[in-house]
């Protein structure tokens, strides 16, 4: 398994694997990264073992970084060629971001069947160089043959997490785990696993005004943004009613005690949301790749099941947004309802299906 740099190309990896696991309890899973990013930590933290590549992303700008690029390339596909003559896999999985490029390139070399997940509108750059060699390629949107050949799609959906998926917690559980009362609405901010510099100023520059309103804020604003956010809540006056973390690892339980949230638009935030079905207000990152978050955004509330706030706008509007999401009940019911159509199947369980077609026979019964 290989994948990386955000919590949208690890959490899904993590989420195939363990539902490979369901079917093959003794299945030996692999994982492959980048050296420094955050699977490094995450992967084991989720039980299984990483090896690590010192690959790095080529930026679109000329920086001196870009210099060193070559050479980490090499040493990766090295790397990666050891990785898989030693390891001997039976199958390779790439779910995003640079480090799966060497590993699936390597494997594919050795003529070992290769599947990727690619679950955005628009697909990174690492994908779009593997689809070429791929054996499967997993998609949660339709028209991806603009960038994939046709024959080797499957629409299986965003995999998200088993425990969102089937969320058993109740909101009880989740306010106290939280530190969280029960008598004020509960305001879940979320950026990705990285946090979003854009929504966490909007969010300080409104601190006050949104404590106002006389609600509670579960603020995860990743390890950029920490320490300022951290010092605005311990210096206001509405301190009680905030609580900043740089990472929430039991987001089964954030989402069982929030009352609506603000969220990127990256697709496995939306496929969870959707999961939970909670009322939410989208900011999409602006700078991606196509405009792709936008668009995300866009095909919830098109339809009702979300509000898409652009994030040049957020500072001067997201309490006024945030107000009247709580104060209208009729509001927050209307986008759950809505929510509803945008459900599917299991993800994880479709893109295991595929996995299956790919595996020697001896494992398919």
């Amino acid at each position: 398994m290989s994948g990386g740099g955000t919590g949208g190309h690890i959490f899904p990896a993590i989420a195939i694997a363990n539902k490979l696991k369901e079917h093959f309890p003794d299945a030996d899973i692999l994982f492959v990264g980048a050296k420094g990013r955050m699977e490094m930590e995450k992967v084991p933290r989720a039980g299984y073992p990483i090896r690590g590549l010192r690959i790095s992303g080529f930026q679109r700008k000329l920086t001196i970084d870009n210099l060193s690029f070559p050479f980490k390339l090499i040493s990766s596909l090295w790397q990666a060629r050891k990785i898989v003559k030693r390891f001997k896999p039976d199958i390779a999985i790439g779910t995003g971001g640079y480090a799966s490029g060497p590993l699936l390139y390597m494997a594919s070399r050795r003529n070992i069947p290769t599947l990727i997940l690619e679950q955005n509108s628009y697909p990174g750059v690492t994908n779009k160089i593997l689809g070429k060699r791929a054996h499967a390629i997993c998609v949660a949107y339709e028209g991806m043959e603009r960038y994939f050949p046709a024959s080797k799609l499957v629409i299986t959906g965003a995999p998200i997490r088993k425990e969102i998926l089937n969320l058993k917690v109740t909101r009880e559980e989740g306010l106290k785990h939280f530190g969280l009362k029960p008598d004020l609405p509960v305001l879940l901010i979320i950026g990705g696993s990285q946090g979003a510099r854009g929504i966490n100023q909007a969010i300080l520059d409104n601190l006050e005004k949104l404590a106002a309103l006389n609600i509670q804020m579960l603020w995860q604003t990743g390890t950029y943004s920490f320490e300022k956010a951290k010092k605005a809540e311990e210096q206001s006056p509405f301190s009680h009613q905030i609580h900043v973390t740089d990472f929430i690892y039991e987001m089964d339980k954030a989402y069982a005690a929030a009352d609506l949230l603000i969220s990127r638009a990256g697709a496995i935030a939306i496929a969870e949301i959707v999961a939970v079905g909670k009322p939410a207000i989208f900011i999409p990152l602006p700078s991606a790749a196509e405009d792709h978050q936008t668009k995300n955004a866009l095909s919830l509330s098109e339809k009702g099941a979300g509000i898409l706030l652009r994030e040049a706008e957020a500072k001067t509007k997201i309490v006024k947004e945030v107000k009247e999401l709580i104060a209208s009940d009729k509001k927050r019911t209307d986008i759950i309802n809505h929510l509803k159509a945008f459900r599917t199947d299991d993800a994880t369980e479709n893109i295991v299906k595929e996995v299956k077609k790919l595996l020697p026979q001896d494992y398919k019964s």
